[in-house]
């Protein structure tokens, strides 16, 4: 069958792609190349921004393999959403920026993904999003209540779990669950354009240590109460108060120049 889940790297951008078509749906196999190579790129000094994506013209993923499921044991479908679980966590844990590259549809589990990311990007006209697992007689697995109720707020998502409904991403930009839609012709030039927006957060353009240290201080903000919040927010700005990119931006700001970062 060959890679369930390519990866590559490009000028400090990480690129992984879901690639079981037609609709890259979620396999045991498949979440263990992309747990892989999450941690890859967490480990690759070299990248500083993770691009997120789907194989293909209309699938970013729907989410988990319904045949698997039905043939497992109950055993294995528990162990199955808890890996899964697990694997989104880290999604959201990475102190990297990861963008949600939504090239086609995204329901369920692939929604699921969508939301572990920090910036969901999707390409106009192409897709769905929504968690339809009630009308398979199941509820998200993924993480899918929590992250979409502190998206939405309670009744809101609420509603939309209940009616199990998708949204095009056009209105789920207008619900805040999608941060940009763009229109191009192509899958390809959709995923080029991806790349050419997430190397902004990437140096010289950008101070990259800056940038995880920010995700990790907006993660926390609806996990902490605000006390507790606001502590990790002053551990990490000095953290970044004594980097090499803090001396180099304000310098540039003293000197009326663009500053030139290094991520670290």
């Amino acid at each position: 069958m060959g890679n369930l889940v390519n990866y590559q790297t490009d000028r400090g951008v990480a690129v992984i792609t879901l690639n079981d078509p037609p609709v890259n749906a979620f396999t045991h196999e498949m979440l263990v190349e992309l747990d892989a190579h999450i941690i890859d790129a967490r480990f690759d000094d070299d990248v500083q921004v993770v691009v997120l994506t789907g194989h293909g013209e209309n699938f970013f993923s729907a989410g988990a393999n319904i045949t698997m499921l039905r043939e497992v044991d109950a055993a294995f479908r528990y162990n199955f959403f808890l890996y899964a679980s697990e694997t989104m966590t880290r999604i959201e844990r990475t102190p990297k920026l990861v963008i949600a590259a939504l090239n086609g549809h995204a329901v369920g589990g692939g929604f699921e993904m969508a939301m572990a990311c920090d910036l969901r990007i999707a390409r106009a006209a192409s897709g769905t999003i929504g968690l339809p697992e009630i009308d398979l007689g199941m509820i998200p697995g993924s993480g899918g209540t929590q992250r979409l109720a502190r998206f939405m707020g309670k009744g809101r998502a609420m509603q939309m779990l209940l009616e199990g409904d998708k949204m095009s991403f056009e209105d789920a930009r207008e619900a805040g669950l999608v941060n940009l839609v763009w229109a191009t012709e192509t899958h390809g030039e959709f995923v080029d354009r991806v790349l050419e927006y997430a190397r902004r957060y990437t140096a010289p353009a950008k101070a990259s240590m800056a940038v995880a240290k920010l995700k990790r201080a907006v993660q926390a903000a609806y996990e902490m109460p605000l006390e507790q919040g606001v502590l990790l927010e002053q551990e990490l700005e000095a953290q970044t108060c004594c980097s090499t990119d803090a001396v180099e931006g304000l310098l540039a700001w003293v000197e009326k120049r663009s500053p030139v970062f290094q991520g670290k």
